[in-house]
């Protein structure tokens, strides 16, 4: 019976300190959505390590959530976009096929890029990857010659940015850029103007955007420095 009590006993100490841990974490991060640290964490996973110097050669969309998604449908926007730009680009569509519908969402996201005007010899498609390595490692493959002198843009989300940079520059692509696909939320500029508008509504539903928004982007890029860490580990980047 000691033994026993004094297990219950050692068990409810660390329920208590783990109850406690994860009511400090999640208080720190509630204070934290209140400031501009979580904004500024996630805008620089989609930017610090994305820039590309020179007219890409091909244009990786990575599927993300797949079709039909809102995540989807904004990577095939900016994809559009780069395309229109550089007409010259290769486009090849990443995303994991599923064995129910096959190359269903692939070919939906192809056809987002048609209907846009963009021209179907352009598009390839990597159905095989299953995450952002073997994507990039089965590209990476298919290029194997010419992969050290071919320049590569990539459309992702914009936490997923940093980590797909350096996963294809470790897959062997030297030259590889990105660009985060940043939402832009209706009266985005009016929601964040904190002083120069007299609009008490405004700036109610300031503090009401901005938590809300910030909370997300603390999970967002909590997650993907995780992700981060376990590449590193496994020596994917």
């Amino acid at each position: 019976m000691k033994i026993l009590s004094k297990f219950l006993n050692l068990s409810l100490k660390i329920l208590k300190w783990f109850f406690g841990i994860i009511g400090l974490f999640s208080f720190l991060l509630f204070i934290l959505s209140f400031t501009d640290i979580p904004y500024f964490a996630y805008h620089w996973l989609g930017t610090s390590n994305s820039e590309l110097t020179c007219k890409p050669d091909i244009i990786v969309i990575l599927g993300g959530a797949g079709m039909p998604s809102p995540d989807g449908l904004i990577r095939t926007y900016y994809a559009t976009q780069a395309a229109q730009q550089f007409i010259e680009a290769k486009i090849i569509i990443a995303l994991p096929y599923n064995e129910e519908d096959s190359l269903f969402q692939l070919n939906l996201m192809a056809n987002e890029l048609i209907i846009k005007g963009i021209d179907s010899s352009r598009i390839q498609y990597e159905p095989l990857g299953f995450n952002t390595y073997s994507q990039a490692t089965n590209i990476a493959s298919t290029f194997a010659i010419q992969k050290n002198k071919l320049s590569l843009l990539l459309v992702t989300s914009p936490e997923h940015m940093y980590r797909s940079v350096k996963t294809f520059q470790k897959a062997g692509f030297a030259n590889v850029g990105g660009i985060p696909t940043f939402e832009k939320p209706v009266d985005e500029e009016k929601v964040l103007d904190k002083s120069n508008t007299n609009d008490i509504r405004i700036k109610s539903l300031s503090v009401r955007y901005n938590m809300w928004s910030y909370l997300n982007y603390e999970l967002l890029t909590l997650r993907e420095y995780c992700a981060i860490a376990y590449y590193k580990m496994k020596g994917w980047i």
